[in-house]
């Protein structure tokens, strides 16, 4: 196992959906702009009732000076659900980067990563997804998975490594039904019934695509911008309100 991997391994000691189908993605216009904007007025997310804290691995380097990106997986600080057996990962980088990016996925059952390579860059400044499907990764029910994205600054010193990650588990479908009905289709309602159902990453993965297909769509970034508020990420949703607004200049 690398020196990064145990690093992580002890990190993690501090402290994914139900078929192989890809979503469909209806248009982003299935409900109205002001009945979206009241909906922003309340938190969204629902957590799951049993919580593990500490799930998330912060991306943010002292001493650097800001010359360095920081890097947050975009997920809650607790273990997040999906229904789906290749569901995105979604993570965020402040500024663009010439280093080496790792993406790296650990059952946390076992001690050697499930996968472990470097992501085509150089990586830009924004949002990024990580397609497990593309990759050819598929998730085990009722089994946690480790995942996280490293910024190598230093190849001889992965102790340098900018590292950002979280924690994903995937929900057996007849199982999850049993507490709140998934919605297997990406469009606005879906980002909302996930959220409110637990589901986080079905949900943001939908709205990551829906915003990469209507970059100007201003409420779609809003509502990604109010729940990202919502699970403490407040620097990369302050992000997303002012490109908002550069966008419309």
């Amino acid at each position: 196992m690398s020196h990064l991997s145990r690093m992580l391994m002890v990190v993690a000691g501090l402290s994914v959906v139900c078929t192989d189908a890809s979503l469909s993605v209806a248009g982003s216009t299935s409900r109205s702009v002001s009945s979206l904007e009241a909906d922003l007025e309340a938190p969204l997310y629902t957590p799951p009732k049993k919580l593990s804290p500490r799930a998330r691995i912060g991306g943010r380097l002292r001493g650097t000076d800001g010359l360095e990106p920081e890097v947050q997986a975009i997920v809650p600080d607790h273990v997040g659900f999906t229904v789906k057996a290749k569901p995105t990962l979604n993570w965020f980088l402040s500024k663009p980067t010439s280093h080496k990016v790792t993406f790296t996925l650990i059952n946390m059952e076992q001690i050697k990563p499930l996968y472990e390579a470097a992501l085509p860059g150089p990586a830009t400044e924004g949002f990024h997804s990580i397609d497990l499907e593309a990759l050819g990764l598929s998730l085990e029910p009722d089994v946690q998975y480790r995942w996280h994205v490293s910024v190598e600054r230093n190849s001889n010193s992965h102790s340098q490594d900018i590292v950002a990650g979280g924690v994903i588990e995937r929900c057996e479908f007849s199982a999850c039904i049993a507490e709140v009905q998934p919605n297997l289709s990406c469009n606005q309602q879906s980002v909302m019934d996930n959220m409110r159902g637990g589901f986080w990453y079905d949900a943001m993965g939908c709205l990551c695509q829906l915003i990469d297909s209507n970059p100007h769509e201003s409420p779609l970034r809003r509502l990604r911008a109010h729940l990202l508020k919502q699970i403490g990420l407040h620097g990369v949703a302050e992000w997303d309100l002012r490109s908002i607004a550069a966008s419309t200049r």
